[in-house]
């Protein structure tokens, strides 16, 4: 993780895609958002979704796992380059969650993530708090979620100093 201070705001990654399946979707739902048009598929088509869509929340958990996968690739790299790391602190939360199109069986979401706004934290000395939009498109690149999360980032200043 690069420091806060080392973070652009205008920062734009692609974290990853994901291909939804009914297996999968049933699975989540059935776990924790057991609603019809998740977990039934005859129940689905007679929704005004017409189909079996993935939960919400598990197109959110499908996210957060690439979000962890790409800070673990570029930890690696930094790592594997003898560049310093920062410590990646808590998330406060998120605003604006909109799923804005259904997910169905077979879509393709890709996750892309933009640094949108950061600064030094008031209650955390050392710390930053850096702010990202993320969205997931769908393979037709239309927009399926959109929200912004926060969170807490080591300042290089508050990094301990480096061993000899």
């Amino acid at each position: 993780m690069m420091f806060f201070e080392d973070i652009p705001v205008g920062e734009q990654r692609t974290i990853g895609s994901h291909t939804f399946t009914a297996d999968e979707i049933k699975r989540f739902a059935s776990a924790y958002d057991p609603q019809s048009f998740h977990v039934d598929e005859a129940a689905a088509k007679e929704s005004p979704f017409g189909g079996l869509i993935a939960s919400g929340w598990h197109t959110v958990s499908v996210w957060m796992r690439l979000n962890v996968r790409d800070m673990q690739r570029t930890t690696q790299d930094r790592q594997t380059a003898g560049i310093p790391i920062a410590r990646l602190g808590p998330s406060p939360g998120f605003d604006d969650l909109k799923w804005l199109k259904p997910v169905y069986v077979g879509d393709t979401i890709t996750f892309e993530s933009e640094v949108v706004a950061k600064r030094k934290s008031r209650s955390r000395p050392g710390w930053g708090l850096v702010s990202s939009r993320n969205i997931g498109r769908n393979q037709a690149d239309e927009q399926a979620i959109a929200f912004t999360a926060h969170v807490f980032v080591e300042m290089r200043d508050a990094a301990p100093p480096e061993e000899e």
